[in-house]
């Protein structure tokens, strides 16, 4: 039964979180095209660039109208489905969702109405404020929440308190510019970014081949398409930022994405590869059927040297002495003496034996980074899911070069004023807006799955961190959420196609 409730509440919060990003990514990408369409309308007083924002604008309500539901559903499911976890980590994981709800929804509320009603009723310069800060808003929402969900991948900034069994936090600082978190901040946003610009591309490529509204579709579609390129280039950046720290501090999660089992020097990256499904870290199969490496790369991506060790699940399931790398059964024994001590130091307080209580406190702190592997029965349960991980973290990767390529070639045919005549393109660019939504979906994959086992990297597995609650509840709410959000989704749908239908006035 406890293994059917960690489960359900996976899939419950996964059906959530992919549900609310069909709607934060729009919201983060539209919010500063919009922006940059108003500037542009302010600098020129081209009344056709008004026109152009306001449109925009419209679909920009009803996205983020629709979104703010699923995001309120899914901070609730921290208290409902993972209690435990929430205790664990609550001094710290709650401080960004406040901040979240006190600074940026109150950025977001108190301009909101100036944006969309107040054209008329404040001056060009004040509204082009509200709407930049509105963007600013919808992104320090993003901060806030990725702030929390980096200090989860990589806990810094905080000190164990063993007389209540929770992390406290030690330094907010730490926490808001850990590496991990600050990454993960910067490189989703501009996956956001991304979907943004296809979608003010696609949907302005779709009104060229239906012939209508020509000149709005290509003033539309040039400003989606530069803020797309930037946007694509700076993902490129800040993954590689990201791939870097990964490695020094989810090594599995780096292994997993790149199908490595065995440590190599100098090690290669796969460009394109066919895992072999049988092949597991316990048995001498091959780990691909075919494969297409970059050399060296790997090794400059994980170290910044391009014939520095990288270590494979293999390494980091058996150890490597020769690298330094303890094994997966060595951090168990110290897992296991770190719960043990912390038993016996709550034991030995209770009794007001205070000498034997520091004795267990000591060994306590000594074995604390390895406390979660003390929950695990086999080595072989830190491994990831790797054909998950694998194939979604290079799926993504392929779509992203190729968004570059389309935004160059939006670009580079609007210059040539020949974009009316590429009808191949129009339709590529119509299509990539549901791919732009999955390169987004996988890099989430990437990122949640590639560190299974873990809730909290190396200090609390999944499995430990529910609510003791019943498996079948948490199934009735999975399937009422289920109908709830595909209801959202298909009302957002239905209105935005109708509103685009409409078009520009």
């Amino acid at each position: 039964m406890e293994e059917a409730l960690v489960d359900w509440s996976r899939a419950q919060f996964a059906l959530t979180a992919m549900y609310h990003w069909l709607f934060v990514p729009l919201t983060l990408g539209l919010s500063f095209i919009m922006a940059i369409m108003e500037t542009i309308y302010v600098k020129t007083g081209n009344i056709k660039w008004k026109k152009t924002t306001q449109f925009w604008m419209t679909l920009f309500g009803i996205n983020f109208a629709i979104g703010v539901a699923t995001g309120i559903i899914l901070e609730f499911e921290f208290g409902t489905n993972w209690s435990n976890y929430s205790w664990f980590v609550g001094d710290i994981f709650g401080a960004p969702l406040a901040i979240e709800g006190i600074m940026a929804f109150f950025l977001e509320s108190a301009f909101l109405a100036v944006m969309f009603f107040g054209w008329q009723k404040v001056t060009k310069k004040f509204h082009l404020t509200a709407t930049w800060l509105v963007a600013l808003g919808a992104n320090l929402s993003a901060l806030w929440i990725l702030v929390a969900n980096g200090w989860m991948q990589n806990p810094v900034g905080m000190h164990f308190n063993p007389e209540t069994a929770r992390n406290e936090m030690g330094n907010f600082w730490d926490v808001l510019l850990n590496p991990t978190a600050v990454d993960k901040f910067l490189h989703t946003v501009s996956s956001g970014y991304v979907i943004g610009a296809l979608f003010v591309v696609g949907v302005s490529s779709w009104y060229i081949l239906k012939n209508r509204h020509i000149r709005f579709a290509k003033r539309s579609m040039v400003v989606g398409a530069v803020f797309g390129v930037i946007s694509s280039l700076f993902i490129v950046l800040t993954g590689d930022s990201s791939g870097h720290h990964v490695a020094q501090t989810q090594p599995m999660k780096l292994a997993a994405m790149e199908g490595l089992y065995e440590g190599q020097e100098g090690a290669g990256l796969v460009a394109i590869g066919v895992l072999n499904p049988e092949k597991e870290v316990d048995n001498d199969k091959d780990p691909f059927y075919f494969k297409v490496k970059m050399p060296k790369l790997l090794s400059l991506l994980a170290e910044r040297d391009a014939d520095a060790f990288v270590p494979g699940m293999e390494d980091l399931v058996y150890g490597n002495t020769q690298q330094g790398i303890l094994s997966t059964p060595k951090k168990m024994e110290k897992g296991d003496r770190a719960l043990t001590a912390l038993k016996k130091y709550n034991e030995a307080e209770e009794a007001g034996k205070d000498s034997l209580a520091s004795a267990h406190l000591e060994t306590f702190r000594a074995n604390y980074p390895f406390m979660g592997y003390g929950y695990f029965d086999q080595p072989q349960e830190t491994v990831p899911p790797v054909g998950l991980t694998f194939y979604s973290f290079h799926v993504m990767v392929i779509l992203g070069f190729l968004f570059v390529l389309l935004f160059l070639l939006v670009i580079w045919f609007n210059l040539k004023d020949t974009i009316l005549q590429k009808r191949y393109l129009l339709v590529a660019a119509t299509w990539a807006i549901p791919l732009g939504y999955l390169a987004s979906m996988l890099g989430w994959v990437v990122s949640e799955v590639g560190r299974q086992p873990w809730t909290i990297q190396d200090l609390l597995p999944v499995g430990v961190s529910t609510s003791h609650i019943s498996a079948s509840h948490v199934q009735l709410t999975f399937w009422l959420f289920a109908a709830i959000f595909t209801i959202l989704l298909i009302a957002e749908i239905s209105i935005m196609v109708r509103q685009i239908k409409i078009g520009p006035k």
